[in-house]
């Protein structure tokens, strides 16, 4: 939404740029009216895939990030606590699940001598079950999803990835979830 708000603050001609929420119908509408000539999309699987194919199919160009990869890009006048506490918030709240978590930093120049001190922000964050005061982050959302980041993380290791801060043992650290 900060990206329309500045091509409308740059003067952008109407209709460059449209961001549309809605349900399917309103994504149905976008996927079949012949006016709209191209989609951008970041999501799901799932969703993307059905956007992808449908608006293909009714010759659109489809541009669709499933599954997203989301990037930060430090530079070097970068304010570092500032930054430090954002990157950490941005990849580490929510137990990193959500849409918009940042799964990748990109430094430049010097910039990547920070690096060890996010690694002890990361380390310092308090995993538990999200409801104590002193709780920065709670447990994933089931144990399929431990299971697949703990595959994640072993496979990138298998791929020759250097495992700076491994947090596999607390990812659902026998938080139990009673029904009340």
């Amino acid at each position: 939404m900060i990206l329309a708000e500045l091509t409308r603050e740059a003067e952008f001609s109407k209709g460059v740029l449209n961001i549309v929420h809605g349900p399917a119908a309103t994504v149905n509408f976008i996927l079949d009216e012949p006016a709209i000539r191209a989609i951008s999309f970041g999501g799901s699987n799932r969703a993307g895939k059905y956007i992808y194919s449908r608006g293909s199919a009714n010759g659109k160009r489809v541009q669709a990030n499933l599954g997203a990869k989301n990037h930060a890009v430090l530079l070097p006048d970068a304010d570092k606590d500032f930054s430090l506490n954002a990157i950490a918030g941005a990849a580490f709240g929510a137990a990193g699940q959500r849409c918009m978590a940042l799964s990748v930093l990109v430094t430049v120049g010097e910039i990547d001598s920070w690096i060890p001190e996010l690694i002890e922000k990361a380390r310092s964050l308090v995993v538990s079950t999200g409801f104590e005061k002193d709780s920065d982050v709670g447990p994933v959302i089931s144990p399929e999803s431990k299971t697949r980041i703990e595959s994640l993380i072993a496979s990138a290791s298998q791929e020759g990835a250097t495992i700076s801060l491994d947090g596999r043992a607390t990812l659902l650290r026998n938080i139990q979830v009673g029904i009340l």
